[in-house]
C-alpha cells in the first residue's frame, strides 16, 4: 500500500482501501490509483482501482449484512447513528483538512461542510424511530387493513468528489436509519475523506457489511453498472451529471429497481427592483462562488430588474474584488481551484464564447496561470444573452453571468426555459411577488431572499432533467422505504345490544 502525504491529528482516519464485510481490504486485482491535491498537482496518496468482482463482493457483504440490521429497532439503530454524528464533530478538523486537500475548496467552506455532514447523521438518527405505517378502514366491516413500511434492501450509493462528506451522509444516513444496507461508490477523486467518515461510523458501531465502500477511477462506469444490473441492489442514488444519471436510468431498466437522481442544474438568481440589494450581492456571493463555483445548485444565471442593474453590478463587482484565490489550506485564501485543469479549461472556453459574441468581462475573464492549471479567477460577465453557452450550460465555476430584465413575465418565462429544474432564488420585498413568482417558477426548490437552499431539514432534489426523488427531511427516508400492504379477512366482528 502507497504511502500518504497527509498529516492528520488521528492518522488512523487515513486509509487508503475497500471497506468490505467490516474489514479494509485491497481490490483483488491489486492496482491502484493516485489522489491528487488540485491546488498544487501533488500526490496525497492512492486507492483501490476496483471493479465489478469487488462490487460484487460488497453487494454479497452488504447482503448477507441486511437481516440483521433491519431487523434492529429503529431506535437502536438511531443511537448508532447519532454516535457516528458525535464523533464527527469530534474528528471536524481532520475531515476539513482531508476535504481541503482532495477537493480544493478554501478551509472554511471544508470546515462548513463537515458540520453540514453531520448534521444529516443527527437529523435522520431522529427519524429512524419515526418510520410510521397505516391502519385504513375497509370496505368490508370484517376486513382490515395495514400499511406497513419496510426497508428496501441492499442500496447502491453514488456520491460526487464536489461535496465528499456532505453527500455521502446524505445518502447514508436515511438509508441506515430506514434499516437498509449499503455498498458506496464514493468518488475517485475524494477517497479519503469518505474512508475517513466510514472509520468513523466503524468506531460508532455500525456492523460489518451494513456499510461497504469500493474505491475506483477508471473503472468507475463498471461499477456502476454492476450496482445498477445486479437485482440483489433494490435502490441506486446517484448524485452527479445529468447524462450519467440517465445511463444509469437506463442500466438499471432491467432490474426494475428504485432510483434517486440529484442531476444537473441551470438556477436562475432573480432579483426584482424592490429587492433589498445589500442582502442580494451577499447571498449572490454564497450562492454563486461557494466552493469555487462547484455546486449543483449555484446561482448559474442571475437576472437583476433594469432599474437597479449597475448598482447590482457595482456592489457585486466591489465584493468579488476582495475574494482571494490560491491553495485552501492558506488561511487567507476565500476561494481555491477547480478539481482539474479539465474543469478549468472548460470554464474558459464558457467564458471566451461569450466574449467572442458580444459578454463584457467586469473583472476576472480568465486562467491563474501563476497559481496553476486549475485556478480560474472569480468573474463577472454583463452583456450576456440567452442565446451564449455561459446560459445554458451548467457553469460549475467562479463565473456569474448576469442579465438584465423589465417584467416579472420576462425573467420567469426566461428563467424556465431549461431542460433542468434543480434550484432557484428569489429577491424582493413584496411577499405577494414572492408567492406568486414561487408557484410559478419550474424548479424543484425556490429560495426567497436567502442564497441558501439545503439544510437537513429541507426537501433536496429537482424536476425536468435535474432529476428524481428527494433527499433530507422526513421525505428523504422514504426514498429508502417500500410499502406492504396486509389485508386481513374474515375477522369476527361480534355487536352486542346497547345499553
Amino acid at each position: 500500500m502507497a504511502a500518504f502525504n497527509i498529516r492528520l491529528q488521528d492518522p488512523s482516519l487515513l486509509v487508503g482501501q475497500n471497506y468490505i464485510d467490516g474489514k479494509w481490504v485491497e481490490a483483488e486485482c491489486r492496482r491502484r490509483f493516485e489522489v491528487t491535491d488540485p491546488a498544487n498537482g501533488n500526490v496525497l496518496g492512492s486507492c483501490p482501482e476496483s471493479d465489478s468482482k469487488d462490487a460484487q463482493k460488497a453487494i454479497d457483504s452488504a447482503a448477507a449484512a441486511l437481516p440483521a440490521w433491519r431487523s434492529r429497532a429503529g431506535r437502536n439503530r438511531g443511537r448508532i447513528l447519532r454516535r457516528w454524528y458525535e464523533l464527527i464533530l469530534e474528528n471536524q478538523e481532520d475531515l476539513a483538512r482531508l476535504i481541503t486537500l482532495e477537493n480544493g475548496k478554501a478551509n472554511p467552506d471544508a470546515a462548513g461542510e463537515v458540520l453540514f455532514a453531520a448534521s444529516f447523521l443527527e437529523w435522520f438518527s431522529e427519524e429512524a424511530a419515526r418510520i410510521y405505517g397505516d391502519v385504513i378502514p375497509h370496505s368490508q366491516p370484517s376486513f382490515r387493513v395495514s400499511v406497513l413500511k419496510e426497508p428496501i434492501g441492499v442500496c447502491g450509493l453514488i456520491t460526487p468528489w464536489n461535496f465528499p462528506a456532505a453527500m455521502i451522509t446524505r445518502k447514508l444516513g436515511p438509508a441506515l436509519a430506514a434499516g437498509c444496507t449499503v455498498v458506496v461508490k464514493t468518488a475517485g477523486e475524494t477517497p479519503f475523506t469518505a474512508n475517513a467518515l466510514l472509520k468513523l461510523g466503524e468506531r460508532a458501531g455500525i456492523p460489518a457489511g451494513v456499510i461497504n465502500s469500493v474505491t475506483a477511477l477508471d473503472n468507475t462506469p463498471e461499477i456502476g453498472e454492476a450496482l445498477c444490473s445486479s437485482n440483489v441492489v433494490r435502490k441506486i442514488s446517484f448524485t452527479g451529471s445529468t447524462c450519467v444519471g440517465k445511463l444509469l436510468m437506463r442500466q438499471s431498466s432491467g432490474s426494475l429497481k428504485k432510483l434517486s437522481l440529484e442531476l444537473g442544474g441551470n438556477a436562475p438568481f432573480i432579483v426584482f427592483e424592490d429587492a433589498n440589494l445589500g442582502l442580494a450581492v451577499d447571498a449572490a456571493i454564497g450562492s454563486k462562488f461557494k466552493s469555487s463555483g462547484q455546486t449543483c445548485v449555484c446561482s448559474n444565471r442571475i437576472f437583476v430588474e433594469k432599474r437597479v442593474y449597475s448598482d447590482f453590478i457595482r456592489r457585486l463587482k466591489e465584493a468579488v474584488g476582495r475574494f482571494q484565490v490560491g491553495s485552501g489550506l492558506d488561511e487567507k485564501t476565500t476561494h481555491g481551484p477547480l478539481i482539474t485543469s479539465a474543469a478549468a479549461d472548460r470554464v474558459a472556453g464558457l467564458v471566451n464564447d461569450a466574449v467572442s459574441r458580444g459578454a463584457k468581462v467586469e473583472i476576472g475573464g480568465k486562467k491563474i496561470s501563476d497559481l496553476g492549471p486549475n485556478f480560474f479567477e472569480p468573474t463577472i460577465l454583463t452583456n450576456v444573452t440567452t442565446d451564449m453557452s455561459v446560459a445554458n450550460e451548467e457553469i460549475f465555476g467562479p463565473v456569474a453571468p448576469i442579465f438584465s430584465f423589465e417584467t416579472e413575465d420576462e425573467v420567469v418565462a426566461i428563467a424556465n426555459k431549461c431542460d433542468v429544474g434543480l434550484a432557484s432564488y428569489i429577491f424582493t420585498n413584496d411577499i405577494t411577488r414572492a408567492n406568486r413568482v414561487s408557484e410559478l417558477l419550474q424548479f424543484g426548490m425556490v429560495a426567497v431572499n436567502t442564497g441558501v437552499v439545503s439544510d437537513a431539514a429541507s426537501p433536496f432534489g429537482g424536476i425536468k432533467h435535474s432529476g428524481i426523488g428527494r433527499e433530507g427531511s422526513k421525505y428523504g427516508i422514504e426514498d429508502y422505504l417500500q410499502i406492504k400492504t396486509v389485508v386481513t379477512g374474515n375477522v369476527q366482528v361480534v355487536h352486542k345490544a346497547s345499553l
